[in-house]
């Protein structure tokens, strides 16, 4: 199976009073590029995010959404300062001994003291939420993945017809040549006809010209490479993979063939093909852009 580089995937995962919502969504890129936006708090997962990915995703421009909600009652705990306490004590006590005021320090004077109850968040189980998380992320991934393979299905389609179709057009220019010899033949005799009248044409002569116009014209070998590029892609897309790269590559390789094939293009048909051909060669590279 091939896989599109865009697709879409979304999963939570909610146990007890904890809830992680992973999404996922991808565009076209040459690498593997992933964007992750979550809580702070939890960008030590960030690492171990990444090396999930790599599991499901090869190429692709890919942005990677976390949210996270916790339904606890109690999220902090209070915590009592006793030393920061004992240390504010003396000092009120030594200014009223220096200063001879009365001693009327109060409990409740005392805990409005900064610092001697302080709020702190509860000690976060890595272990567990990691296991939360990595739950919805694998199963966020999943969904990315078959939506990227029912794409991908879609392209290939696509992709195994406009390649036909380039076939097609492969046999029309090779069956348009030795046509085109043949014209070309008749042309020149009678151009010799009318410039030497009823003269004794030399054949071995024409026949050498037609020789070299029909060198100069030959596409025999674009033609052949052409054939081979094309039933190279469809195979490699039958296999499937992660094959984007090397499709890329062959398609460079398969508008080469035609550029040479339209410039020795000697006649109007010929040239229409060739660049029938062109255009259904950038079609494809177009498409081939969307495949992982």
């Amino acid at each position: 199976m091939i896989k599109s580089m865009t697709g879409f995937g979304r999963c939570e995962n909610h146990q007890g009073d904890k809830k992680f919502t992973v999404e996922i969504k991808a565009v076209n890129h040459r690498y593997f590029d992933v964007n992750i936006k979550m809580p702070k708090k939890f960008s030590f997962f960030e690492a171990a995010i990444r090396g999930t990915l790599k599991d499901y995703i090869q190429r692709g421009k890919v942005d990677v959404f976390i949210t996270y909600e916790d339904y606890a009652d109690m999220n902090f705990s209070l915590k009592y300062n006793e030393n920061v306490a004992a240390e504010y004590l003396k000092y009120y006590r030594r200014m009223a001994e220096t200063f001879g005021l009365e001693d009327d320090v109060r409990v409740s004077v005392l805990g409005k003291c900064p610092e001697v109850f302080t709020l702190e968040e509860q000690t976060i189980d890595e272990a567990k939420l990691w296991s939360l998380l990595e739950t919805a992320l694998r199963g966020a991934s999943q969904q990315f993945v078959e939506s990227r393979v029912k794409e991908g299905e879609a392209l290939r389609t696509d992709l195994l017809e406009k390649l036909n179709h380039m076939l097609e057009n492969v046999d029309r220019v090779e069956e348009r040549y030795p046509r085109i010899i043949a014209e070309y033949r008749e042309k020149l005799t009678e151009k010799v006809h009318e410039l030497l009248g009823d003269a004794q044409i030399d054949e071995g002569r024409l026949a050498t010209e037609v020789v070299l116009f029909s060198d100069k014209i030959c596409t025999d070998e674009e033609t052949v490479r052409l054939r081979s590029h094309i039933e190279t892609m469809k195979a490699a897309l039958t296999e499937g993979g992660s094959i984007g790269r090397k499709l890329d590559f062959i398609a460079q390789e398969m508008n080469r063939e035609a550029n040479t094939i339209l410039s020795k293009a000697n006649d109007l048909a010929t040239s229409n093909i060739a660049i029938d051909l062109k255009t259904e060669i950038e079609k494809v590279r177009e498409q081939i852009q969307n495949i992982e």
